[in-house]
């Protein structure tokens, strides 16, 4: 039987001092244009500041939610080294999400990624530097309920995502199937890194996973 989870008190609880709230995320670039114009169209962003070598932009009340600072001459940066993997955004239902999903690829932006992971339903975007977005919601109503779903063996057995077409789940959302429905995902058994696609993690890592996978490692 999978072990309870539950969520662990908050550092306020704990009597501890932490951060309000997480402010920005930021990029540094040689090519600063495409990536403003990038991150701009993918997260209906405007430039607060912007300038020849750098720009704060902004979707919310924060001043800047992204900075994106130029700087020459960067090598572009494997997929197959440590460190942060993407950077996630929430939307506030499923509609809003797919309605993203028609606006980008209407300019182009396709995802390399859709899966729901079970928390949530997640689609991935590579910017034009290789670094990824996640733009998801939530699957669940409360931490609760999704933690007790991750106790199940469901989860356990598959922790990855059940792959899907966010063009069939897009024909489906608009037939009027409910979004309950929509967000609740399919049983397929075990399922490890290693088959997550090259495009997301990179032909060596992809490679070195399946290793893993295959020794029991």
């Amino acid at each position: 039987m999978a072990q309870s989870l539950k969520l662990p008190a908050t550092a306020r609880e704990r009597g501890k001092i932490a951060p309000a709230y997480i402010a920005h995320l930021v990029f540094k670039t040689p090519q600063l244009d495409r990536m403003v114009d990038w991150w701009c169209t993918v997260l209906e962003a405007e430039p607060a500041i912007r300038n020849d070598e750098l720009a704060f932009l902004t979707f919310d009340e924060e001043h800047h939610r992204i900075a994106i600072v130029g700087t020459p001459l960067l090598a572009p940066r494997p997929k197959a080294v440590r460190g942060l993997d993407h950077v996630a955004f929430t939307y506030g239902s499923l509609g809003d999400l797919l309605a993203t999903y028609r606006r980008l690829k209407s300019l182009g932006i396709e995802p390399v990624w859709a899966t729901n992971h079970g928390p949530t339903t997640s689609l991935y975007y590579d910017d034009p530097d290789g670094n990824t977005a996640e733009l998801q919601i939530e699957n669940f109503d409360s931490a609760e309920a999704m933690l007790e779903w991750a106790s199940t063996k469901d989860f356990s057995d598959n922790p990855i995502g059940v792959d899907f077409d966010p063009e069939a789940l897009l024909a489906r959302f608009e037939a009027g199937e409910s979004e309950a429905e929509l967000k609740r995902r399919r049983v397929i058994g075990k399922r490890s890194v290693a088959s997550i696609p090259t495009a997301v993690l990179g032909r060596l890592h992809k490679f070195l996973a399946t290793l893993a996978a295959l020794s029991g490692t």
